[in-house]
């Protein structure tokens, strides 16, 4: 098992999936018990009966705008607005603070966001110095990978943010076996060691977050000697997936159920398709349900190369609110999803909307057969749903782009 960090990676598919269902009903009662916001969010829901994809599809999706707001309003009696099941003292480490401003607790179990597993992928083993430049103040990138390098064993130099100069004196001097952080920290590193005619002949391994990896910049490091792998981590979720040796697409993490649902709605669309990534997490102190992260990806299909066989998704590729204001009114995703629902013979929607600022149009694009009648309908449905003026365009099936678009601004804002 020395290509894995543990025997879950290479589990039989369904024997994952009957696994992750047979903890589900638990962690749903722990979450509905234990945590005052989803007391409330599941109430009157038989939690204990959901063991299958179809009837967890069924729950509502909490995303990170409504966390924020539920921590608004109880700020004065719980900063986490009642989504934490743990109290301040032994169980409760620390509390971090993202922009919003949204406060997370870092529970005591080892490895608390799971990210050794990335790290073992990265390349990183025990014993190996780990150069950290995510951030350490307030947020919790840092104490993110922190917590898993030293689950893994290793040796952990917090160099946080900023303080160039001083980080390439580190690095010179500890020697490094690699680096953590962001991409555009890194090269900026790298070229200030270069600029100094600086030799950093340790540092052969990255695992980077936080922002777009390019193989452009994927191939640069690797001209230097370091490869580096990305992950996708959240400070509400921990970490969701990761990259391999193949560097095709990002393989989940053992503690996460994730569902891609179309934008604005809890649907979960077919594999392949684009959508809202949604997860579901076993995290006992934070116990988040069909949490909507607000990131699109796709699943991929097959297992991949190295042997692991988990569900692979693409990486993130944009942002699922696509809220547009148009003619001084808000159209939501979910108002589009809401309308197709009501007409089977549409498959997929794109709302665009046109024109320059104070003369907006508003067109919906549907797939499906020819069907004479639809178009009035569904133009009427739209306008009931948005109270505005919209005209219906029918297109082939699969013709609308596969981006997770639910809503396209192409206004003119010269």
């Amino acid at each position: 098992m020395s290509d894995f960090y543990d025997a879950l990676e290479v589990r039989d598919p369904a024997e994952r999936e009957a696994d992750l269902f047979a903890a589900l009903p638990r962690q749903l009662v722990h979450a509905q018990t234990a945590a005052p916001a989803f007391a409330e969010i599941l109430a009157g829901i038989d939690v204990a009966a959901i063991g299958r994809r179809e009837a967890l599809a069924r729950l509502p999706v909490t995303r990170k705008s409504e966390l924020l707001e539920r921590q608004k309003q109880h700020r004065a009696s719980d900063p986490f607005g009642g989504f934490s099941a743990t109290v301040r003292g032994p169980s409760m480490l620390r509390v971090f603070a993202s922009p919003g401003t949204i406060y997370e607790p870092e529970g005591a179990s080892r490895d608390y966001w799971r990210t050794a597993r990335a790290l073992y992928a990265a390349g990183f083993r025990s014993g190996d110095l780990l150069h950290n430049s995510f951030s350490y103040h307030m947020t919790p990138a840092g104490s993110i990978l922190e917590s898993g390098a030293h689950a893994l064993g290793c040796t952990v130099f917090p160099g946080g943010t900023g303080q160039t100069e001083q980080q390439l004196e580190a690095m010179v001097e500890l020697k490094p076996a690699g680096y953590v952080g962001t991409p555009s920290f890194l090269r900026i590193l790298l070229e200030k060691a270069a600029a100094a005619n600086v030799a950093l002949p340790s540092l052969t391994k990255a695992l980077l977050s936080g922002e777009a990896f390019p193989p452009s910049l994927r191939d640069w490091l690797a001209e230097r000697g370091i490869d580096g792998k990305q992950c996708y981590a959240t400070a509400d979720l921990g970490l969701i997936a990761y990259e391999t040796s193949a560097r095709e697409g990002l393989v989940l993490d053992e503690g996460v159920l994730l569902e891609i649902v179309r934008p604005g709605t809890g649907d979960p669309v077919p594999d392949g398709e684009v959508g809202e990534v949604v997860v579901t997490t076993f995290n006992r102190d934070y116990p988040l349900v069909r949490f909507g992260t607000g990131d699109l990806s796709a699943v991929l299909p097959g297992a991949c190369p190295t042997g692991r066989t988990n569900t692979r998704i693409r990486g993130w590729l944009g942002r699922a609110d696509q809220t547009t204001k148009v003619r001084g009114m808000f159209v939501h995703p979910g108002q589009v999803a809401s309308v197709i629902k009501r007409f089977p013979a549409v498959l997929r929607a794109r709302l665009v909307v046109e024109g320059e600022m104070a003369d907006d149009r508003m067109t919906l694009h549907v797939e499906t057969a020819d069907d004479a009648t639809l178009e009035p309908r569904v133009a009427e449905a739209m306008r009931d749903a948005t109270k505005l003026r919209c005209d219906i365009v029918r297109v082939a099936p699969g013709s609308l782009p596969n981006d997770g678009k639910v809503i396209e601004d192409a206004r003119s804002y010269k």
